[in-house]
């Protein structure tokens, strides 16, 4: 603690708690030492512990819990706006990533998913659905079309252990650019059982078409995340 800082020292603490959940130093289900045992160990008083605790309570990290002590419930997942993979951002952020898939099948393209790929309606495309899952919880449905050329040899058991992206990339796929819309809508009633949300919860929604260093759509993703798990980040430039 800086406490030279003009930074509160409860908000100091809070967010070096933060932090540790977020890096998985903290774990979900790991217990924090009572008020007392914390000030004593940080030289803090009392009050500023439990202000720190409080803080985090309010944003879903922490909840104290009757005969238990306070836990760490999870860490919200900071998404930057760019062309990665969810695997590989939960991975690089100590998440534990970890997958359930769906469905993984060939079916005929719809109009909508047609147009995203470049394809006439109708054709055979591959269709891939996961369960993404950080610490055993689920975090997003991911619904995905392929062109039927793309990872003809790989099957859906791979997904369960790796990154769609990085699955392409080692099938000598050029990920390029792509582009993408994020927004927001009420969870369904199979959308909450599949997430663990209650029915109209508020969930975020993406769709991406991927292209490779030729131009040709890879992939065209609909994705939904949990809003109390998941945001967007975006970095924005001053127009000169």
């Amino acid at each position: 603690m800086d406490r030279s800082s003009p930074v509160p020292l409860y908000f100091q603490l809070a967010q070096q708690l933060e932090t540790a959940i977020e890096r998985g130093k903290l774990s979900p289900g790991s217990l924090l030492g009572n008020e007392i045992e914390l000030a004593g160990r940080l030289g803090l008083s009392r009050p500023t512990v439990r202000q720190a605790i409080q803080s985090l309570v309010d944003k879903g990290l922490l909840v104290r819990r009757r005969g238990i002590g306070t836990q760490v419930v999870h860490s919200q997942v900071r998404r930057p706006l760019e062309l990665s993979s969810l695997y590989d951002d939960l991975e690089a952020a100590g998440q534990r990533p970890a997958t359930q898939v769906l469905r993984y099948e060939k079916e005929e393209a719809t109009a909508e998913v047609a147009a995203a790929l470049s394809v006439s309606q109708g054709v055979e495309v591959r269709r891939v659905e996961r369960l993404r899952l950080t610490h055993g919880e689920p975090m997003a449905y991911l619904c995905n079309h392929l062109p039927s050329e793309v990872l003809q040899g790989e099957t859906g058991e791979e997904l369960e252990s790796t990154g769609l992206y990085r699955l392409m990339r080692s099938a000598g796929i050029t990920l390029h650019s792509a582009r993408q819309s994020v927004g927001a809508r009420a969870a369904t009633a199979e959308e909450a059982k599949l997430l663990g949300e209650a029915v109209g919860a508020p969930l975020l929604t993406m769709e991406r078409t991927t292209f490779d260093d030729t131009g040709r759509p890879v992939e065209y993703a609909s994705h939904l995340y949990r809003a109390s798990r998941y945001s967007f980040e975006f970095q924005l430039l001053v127009r000169s």
